[in-house]
């Protein structure tokens, strides 16, 4: 079998017989990858732990008719040792993983540009750069924008007029962004301005803004709502790790 070697982030594992797993991968070349690991549950496995999800691994893979083979591993970043030590972090995790696998559907196309979206959330995570939901939340909006669908949040989708700092704003999910007074539709639902700039900084990732921001719990919590619908919307059904960061 030909073989190919890879950057990849290990989203999500399947058993696969009394020993083996199915991996499914983000790689840093040839996108989204699922492959057997053989032998990876045993206690002398070779893999040892850099099969685990959110690892970062080397790997040497094999090309199978169906699914490929890994049949090497050596560890790039070790995310999940701390990402695991912590609760909150790990539900974030999923979050980011659950996301990576569903923003990135095709099997065997590049995507780079998520990928190291997806490294850089995992690390932050890690050595907890930031409060543990709003890298999830954010790595969300950016996913979602990267491929395709970012929110109009600095004018009204319908007239193009831009919004103003005060008074009534409303989002649409179907529309696409944000919708003035005038323009509004009845799917439409009315957001304060506080709420807007909070999932726009979360969008740009801009932390200064983001950190400064965490302390009213009722905008942080719209706004995780926001980010809920939003993805829930385009994704065409909601991310299920969310309830367990929202709980």
């Amino acid at each position: 079998m030909p073989l190919y070697r890879d950057e990849a982030v290990v989203l999500r594992t399947v058993k696969l017989g009394e020993a083996d797993r199915i991996v499914t991968l983000l790689t840093r070349d040839h996108g989204k990858v699922r492959a057997v690991a053989k032998g990876v549950r045993r206690t002398k496995s070779r893999f040892g732990g850099r099969l685990e999800p959110f690892m970062r691994s080397d790997l040497l893979i094999a090309t199978g008719r169906s699914l490929d083979v890994v049949s090497q591993a050596a560890s790039v970043g070790s995310y999940a040792g701390p990402i695991g030590a912590d609760y909150d972090a790990f539900a974030a995790a999923n979050v980011i993983a659950e996301t990576a696998d569903r923003v990135v559907a095709a099997e065997k196309e590049p995507a780079g540009r998520q990928y190291r979206l997806l490294v850089g959330a995992l690390a932050a995570l890690a050595r907890h750069a930031h409060p543990s939901e709003a890298i999830a939340l954010s790595y969300v909006m950016r996913a979602l924008a990267m491929a395709g669908w970012s929110p109009r949040l600095d004018s009204c989708v319908v007239c193009g007029r831009g919004m103003a700092r005060e008074g009534d704003l409303w989002l649409s999910m179907e529309a696409g962004g944000l919708m003035c007074a005038s323009d509004h539709t009845p799917n439409s639902r009315r957001v304060s301005r506080a709420v807007v700039d909070r999932v726009s900084a979360l969008l740009r990732g801009d932390w200064s803004a983001v950190d400064a921001g965490g302390g009213d719990a009722a905008i942080v919590a719209d706004a995780a709502r926001v980010v809920e619908e939003w993805s829930a919307y385009y994704l065409e059904r909601p991310i299920r790790s969310l309830r367990w960061v929202d709980s």
